[in-house]
């Protein structure tokens, strides 16, 4: 199973997904976004025109902050998502709140918190800062911004795949090129 995962989309803000994000994520057969959208029109955009259903968490900015608007309810569009696929539990949060402040925060209690016990991926968002990390056996994604990469101005930036098979999980980034007129 191939899974994309995209986050921090930030529309309309950061205006329209790239081009080249739709083709890159077209093909998978679900579509993570690790919350920020702003707008439902993200979900249905993806799910159009990658022909793949879409499942996103609810972001800071998507529950009003920063003075934005509060997305309305949507089935696709909760606080937290579990994927049962292959054998593995993918968790998704937007914001993973770590680095670690043991004994209170740790990841075991963080994925206690969210997702009621251990999974083997833990997907987040919130940072723009995309990573791929392997946390005490826990595969650690953070697919970055497509469209605000670091925190940095409008660009092209990056979205994550994951591969799981029976008894396996692989994950990758990948970066978006330079705009083409």
């Amino acid at each position: 199973m191939r899974i994309g995962i995209i986050g921090d989309t930030h529309y309309p803000e950061a205006g329209p997904l790239w081009d080249e994000a739709y083709d890159a994520l077209r093909g998978v057969d679900l579509i993570l976004h690790a919350g920020d959208l702003h707008t439902l029109d993200v979900l249905d955009w993806l799910e159009q025109r990658c022909a793949a259903p879409v499942l996103g968490v609810r972001g800071n900015g998507d529950d009003g902050g920063g003075g934005r608007p509060v997305c309305p309810p949507d089935a696709r569009l909760q606080p937290v998502q579990i994927v049962e696929a292959h054998g593995a539990r993918v968790g998704m949060v937007h914001d993973a709140t770590l680095p670690e402040w043991p004994p209170h925060r740790t990841l075991e209690t963080i994925m206690e918190h969210y997702f009621g016990g251990p999974v083997d991926v833990f997907v987040h968002g919130d940072t723009h800062v995309e990573e791929i990390v392997e946390v005490r056996g826990v595969l650690m994604i953070n697919p970055g911004s497509p469209t605000y990469p670091r925190n940095l101005t409008r660009r092209p930036g990056t979205l994550a795949f994951l591969d799981i098979g029976e008894g396996y999980a692989r994950a990758w980034l990948h970066q978006l090129g330079e705009i083409r007129r």
